[in-house]
């Protein structure tokens, strides 16, 4: 029988070649099994990859919903935190005002004037609020501020009051650049848009609207009132106490009806905040899905993945073992 050998470098270069596959392997399967999943995917899958290409599409889907509710959250949350604080705000204030309008003493009066025009920047520096560099009260503006500095808006107040002789005159005049359609705060006081944010779309035909702006009804009315309180001892006007105490009880009786609007409003916007965390919820169970089906479509038997990995150490020590002994032989122990 005719037998065939090869030479010393062309066994030399099958060892090596076998011993590069061998190693390959066992990293692939090292890789399988500490994953669970397969390396050869197309292997794996024979070719087929119509349900991976779904799973993965939904998982995208998915993941653009996760963004949109996650916005939506931090955008509901600075909400509800900025409307807290006008409403803290101006609550604090209604009670100083109907507190001082009580008494008899100009000095007090003339001070919760003057908190009231420091609660005023409070209120509008809380409204201009933004989050990751969107205004939250701008509507669709949301590259600008919703209002115009309380200093801009209370010298237009003073020069739309200027001549008035009673405190009737300044309620008027106040309440029409307020809420007249055209007037002050229209065109100089809001400076947002009148059309609000698109809805946050949430997946399944679910979407949240957060259209609240501040040109609300609501917050004028925080804003109008708070006004009129640091108007009362304008020195300009020359009030006596008697006029200053009937603008800061309109004003403080004002506030506290403005905390039932305030209160809607907040309600309104922790309903938003509800369906927000329950479409959260409903996001990550079904992502949770999606990477489980994936899992199970590309998984792998770590129980025969081990057997293969011994099967291949074994494979991959045999060869080392017929390297070596290669690597000794001599001519007398070739004719031993």
């Amino acid at each position: 029988m005719t037998q065939v050998s090869i030479g010393d470098l062309a066994q030399s270069y099958t060892l090596r070649r076998q011993n590069t596959l061998l190693k390959q392997e066992m990293g692939k399967l090292n890789m399988e099994l500490s994953s669970g999943r397969t390396s050869d995917v197309a292997s794996h899958l024979s070719g087929d990859y119509s349900h991976l290409a779904d799973i993965e599409r939904g998982l995208r889907v998915l993941q653009g919903f996760d963004s949109s509710a996650t916005e939506a959250a931090q955008f509901t949350g600075a909400m509800q935190s900025a409307l807290g604080h006008v409403q803290d705000v101006s609550s604090s204030l209604a009670n100083a005002l109907i507190t001082s309008s009580a008494g008899y003493l100009e000095t007090p009066i003339n001070s919760v004037a003057r908190s009231a025009e420091t609660d005023m920047q409070t209120l509008v520096s809380t409204l201009n609020s933004s989050i990751a560099g969107r205004s939250l009260f701008s509507g669709v503006a949301t590259d600008r501020a919703a209002l115009a500095s309380a200093d801009d808006i209370m010298t237009e107040l003073r020069t739309a009051i200027a001549g008035a002789t009673t405190s009737s005159d300044v309620i008027n005049i106040v309440t029409d650049w307020f809420d007249a359609p055209g007037g002050g705060f229209d065109t100089m006081g809001y400076n947002g848009s009148t059309t609000g944010m698109s809805p946050f779309p949430m997946g399944d035909g679910q979407s949240v609207d957060l259209d609240l702006r501040a040109d609300n009804a609501e917050i004028r009315n925080a804003l109008k009132f708070t006004a009129i309180a640091a108007l009362s001892a304008e020195e300009s006007l020359g009030f006596g106490l008697d006029a200053k105490k009937q603008l800061q009880v309109h004003a403080g009786q004002g506030l506290l009806t403005a905390q039932d609007g305030l209160t809607s409003i907040r309600a309104d916007l922790g309903y938003a905040e509800e369906r927000i965390d329950d479409n959260v919820a409903r996001i990550a169970f079904e992502k949770t899905s999606l990477e489980y089906a994936r899992g199970e479509l590309l998984g792998v038997d770590p129980y025969e993945t081990a057997t293969r990995l011994e099967d291949v150490q074994f494979q991959l020590e045999s060869l080392y073992t017929i390297t070596v002994r290669l690597s000794r032989l001599s001519l007398v122990e070739y004719m031993s």
